[in-house]
């Protein structure tokens, strides 16, 4: 077969080569740039309502498919490609056609169809028979017949199918363009589901019917007419108009999809969105909710990108009608409102600063409205912050550096707002120095940490003390408050700490395979504080101005020599650890404000730990040694077992973890003996299926048990399933008077390809009584989310008592590319 490819050099060159070969020819000829109308009618599909927002829901989002790749972009060249069996021209009446397998390459857009003519005399393409055409950024549309301009401002498109890149599909009898603007979908369907592979005609799991689609191209807006939301081709709901803004639209200017909430205190409220594109780095979003019984709650944001970063502010207002709805609270004043912003901004690619900034007219006004973290119906059974954060920050990262600084003002949101630290500032700085020194790695932290208090926080660690009320600030017997009594948790009046530390660590092997790894460092704490002489402060900390400085130098050894012994079956190393830390006594131990280490759980995550306080106002002192084996097992087959069992040893010195200090930490920790509680853990997996885990602690003496959890975790195809077990012995020096043992238990099960059931349970084994769980179910796919949730909680306040009964609901429907709305509630009552 004969093939003649012919440059343009106008029809009268051309018709010499073509005459003479009519079988096959391959004509590239300059026809214009017909092909661009196909057009404005390859629409990308239907646009999410809420386009300026994220489409993902919480909870469920839609199961990602992988992107279609994009076609390479040709050059414009001015030039058009034809391809066809053959290709005929009429020059009495001034026509080109195309014929057989025609294929048309324009501007990195191809069209394929079995005939295609175009008519000098009035300026128009027309193409029949199998048309597909595909643009260079994916889109692909079908059709039967095609009949435009060549300037693509007229046309129309007979049997249109539209395959988008972001797998959506729209389909429409006709479609008729006019004015190089409109162009209108006669009977237009729409859906975001990919077709059945089983039977592609079968309608989709949803799809949006109109019996017109006006697509303005200078608006670039979809306008739809008499539209029909349908499920499995079964109508279920008709929308005479509505309009979305067109698939080349990011940012649109019109209303989002409404909320729903209720509560008892405001009622039944709708939330009516509406989004204002202002211009292309900043718009805005207002977002009034109308309650039936607290009238219209006013809320707006303002959003701006700027070169290097963006910020946000968002206002609240409400003029409530029935104040008396919170009579007694703090939410019983006719206006309520409140403001909040943020931003970040970068100076450099390792430099960012930024800001969070809270204020309300009263601090629970955002769980009263289900604001912000509060929106979520299930935030009452959440462990949500106590505080709303505002702060100021610079961050630098560097390869091997960290640079943070911050002011940090906590806003209470339980009403204690004179208990709260304001930190003004804290300042963080580490970095490891790139080249060795004594053939050992180098490096070094500082922190520096202001904060000032106006009244000290006690919490109680007697019954005695719980039920009198002796730790509280408007206790009738201020003296009451002693540590046998009360832990001060936080002190009253200003405290600063500056503090530097330098580390070096080296390793070595030698040729019996032991690793012998020195380390040394050296730390110092530069402290200043005004402690106020509150009642009951003096039996904890020295009140008035104190100053001190304490150095804690220390060296240290650490000793491993794993034996590895290898098996048909596997391998096993078996590794004894011994580590030796020499240093002096902590000074001023339990003297100055422990306001950042708190916290103390030992275990064998931390046993080989230097120092195993979790912040900087306490620091180990004294001897100690750190001993234990560490066994670890490889099966060739797939599976592995670890097991760690250790002890760790005060030498010589002052036992930091015995000083009593404000808060009591490290005096139920198993660390305050001269020898510890034992610690152990073991974990097993066995394959990718299973995961085992068990963490204890044991009396050294009586290897009772201080501290147990177990957990077990199994993931299938279909199903997955969690077990938790905790027992934690009485910490009475810490408040908790009693043993504390439970179980929670958590599953999911997909039951069908795109169905999943959920739930959780809470079990207190003391109470012999559940006090929460969750159930749920959830259907998602590519194209649809739907899921509802269900959460119970019971407050057990006391043994005769009964419960009191939370619960919240969580409904969410997501159509992907159209609408994404939730609804939810809460409430209690007694069981």
């Amino acid at each position: 077969m004969a093939v003649v490819t012919v440059r343009q050099r106008g029809f009268a060159a051309a018709r010499r080569d073509a005459v003479a070969r009519r079988n096959c020819v391959r004509a590239s000829v300059a026809l214009g740039p017909l092909l661009a109308l196909v057009l404005g009618l390859g629409i990308a599909g239907m646009i999410d309502l809420v386009t300026m927002t994220p489409a993902a829901a919480q909870g469920f989002t839609y199961n990602p498919r992988p992107p279609r790749p994009k076609a390479p972009r040709v050059a414009n060249d001015g030039q058009m490609l034809v391809q066809a069996v053959e290709v005929d021209y009429d020059y009495n009446n001034s026509r080109v056609s195309a014929v057989g397998n025609v294929q048309l390459y324009y501007n990195g857009t191809s069209v394929e169809a079995d005939k295609v003519i175009y008519d000098q005399k009035t300026k128009r393409l027309h193409a029949e028979g199998n048309i597909r055409m595909t643009d260079a950024d994916g889109k692909i549309t079908y059709a039967n017949e095609i009949d435009l301009s060549d300037d693509y401002r007229d046309g129309f498109v007979d049997s249109l199918r539209v395959d988008t890149e972001d797998a959506t599909r729209m389909a429409a009898t006709r479609a008729d363009r006019s004015s190089g603007n409109y162009t209108v979908f006669e009977n237009g369907v729409y859906t975001a589901c990919a077709p059945c592979k089983d039977d592609p005609k079968k309608p989709p799991l949803w799809q949006v019917k109109g019996a017109r689609i006006i697509h303005d191209q200078k608006e670039k807006m979809l306008y739809f007419e008499n539209a029909q939301l349908e499920f499995f081709g079964v109508p279920m709901a008709y929308i005479p108009y509505f309009s979305t803004p067109d698939p080349t639209v990011k940012r649109k200017t019109g209303f989002l999809m409404p909320g729903f909430t209720q509560t008892s205190t405001y009622g039944f409220g709708v939330e009516i969105p509406f989004y204002w594109a202002i211009a292309p780095d900043y718009d805005a979003t207002f977002m009034p909710r109308f309650t039936s019984k607290q009238g219209v709650l006013f809320q707006g944001e303002f959003r701006q990108r700027l070169e290097n970063g963006s910020y946000q502010v968002r206002l609240y207002g409400i003029d409530q009608l029935d104040q008396n709805a919170f009579a007694g609270l703090p939410g019983d004043r006719e206006f309520r409102g409140g403001v909040e912003t943020r931003g970040q901004f970068s100076l450099n690619e390792k430099w960012v600063w930024g800001w969070e900034g809270v204020a309300f007219t009263d601090y629970m006004f955002m769980q009263d409205y289900r604001l912000s973290v509060y929106r979520d119906p299930y935030a009452s059974f959440l462990n949500l912050p106590t505080e709303a954060v505002s702060q100021l920050y610079l961050t630098g990262v560097g390869n091997r550096s960290y640079f943070d600084a911050r002011t940090i003002y906590y806003l209470s949101l339980s009403g204690n707002q004179q208990t709260v630290p304001v930190i003004h500032p804290v300042v963080d700085y580490s970095n490891v120095i790139n080249s060795p020194i004594l053939g050992g790695e180098v490096s070094y932290k500082t922190n520096f940490t202001s904060l000032s208090r106006e009244q000290a926080v006690f919490d109680p660690i007697t019954t005695l003390a719980n039920t009198n009320g002796l730790c509280l600030t408007a206790s009738a017997d201020p003296m009451a408050r002693i540590p046998s009594q009360c832990l001060l948790r936080g002190m009253p009046g200003t405290y600063t700490r500056a503090t530097g530390e330098v580390q070096w660590r080296r390793s070595f092997t030698d040729s019996a395979g032991e690793i012998w790894t020195p380390f040394a460092s050296v730390r110092a704490d530069a402290i200043d504080s005004e402690i106020s002489n509150q009642p009951g402060v003096s039996n904890f900390l020295p009140t008035g101005s104190t100053q001190a400085l304490r150095v804690m130098p220390t060296v240290g050894l650490e000793y491993r020599y794993p034996f590895i012994n290898v098996q048909p079956w596997g391998s096993t190393t078996i590794e004894p650890i011994a580590q030796v830390i020499i240093r002096p006594n902590e000074s001023y131990a339990g003297k100055i404000p422990n306001e950042d280490a708190q916290s103390l759980v030992f275990d064998a995550s931390n046993l080989f730990s230097v120092d195993k306080f979790s912040g900087y106002d306490r620091e180990e002192g004294g001897g100690r040694a750190n001993v234990g084996v560490q066994a670890t097992t490889q099966f060739d087959r797939g599976g592995t077992i670890n097991a760690l069992f250790g002890q760790s040893y005060q030498l010589f010195g002052l036992n930091s973890y015995a000083v009593q200090d404000m808060t009591n930490t490290g005096l139920d920790s198993g660390l305050a003996k001269p020898a510890s509680d034992y610690v152990t853990s073991v974990n097993y997996s066995p394959n990718r299926t299973y995961t085992f885990s068990v963490r204890s602690r044991f009396d050294e003496q009586t290897w009772n048990v201080q501290r147990f959890e177990a957990e077990a975790r199994a993931n299938f195809d279909r199903w997955s399933v969690s077990l938790l077990y905790g027992d934690y012995a009485a910490q009475p020096d810490l408040g908790y008077l009693t043993r504390r043992e439970g179980i929670l238990g958590s599953g999911s099960v997909k039951v069908a390809a795109n169905w999943v059931v959920t739930g959780a349970a809470r079990w207190d084994l003391q109470a012999n009584k559940i006090n929460q769980y969750v159930v749920g179910a959830g259907y998602v796919d590519d194209c649809f989310v739907l899921a509802a949730n269900y959460v119970t909680s019971y407050n057990y306040a006391t043994v005769t008592t009964p419960p009191v009964l939370g619960h919240a609901y969580m409904l969410q429907i997501g159509l992907r590319t159209i609408a994404n709305t939730s609804s939810g509630g809460t409430g209690a009552g007694l069981q």
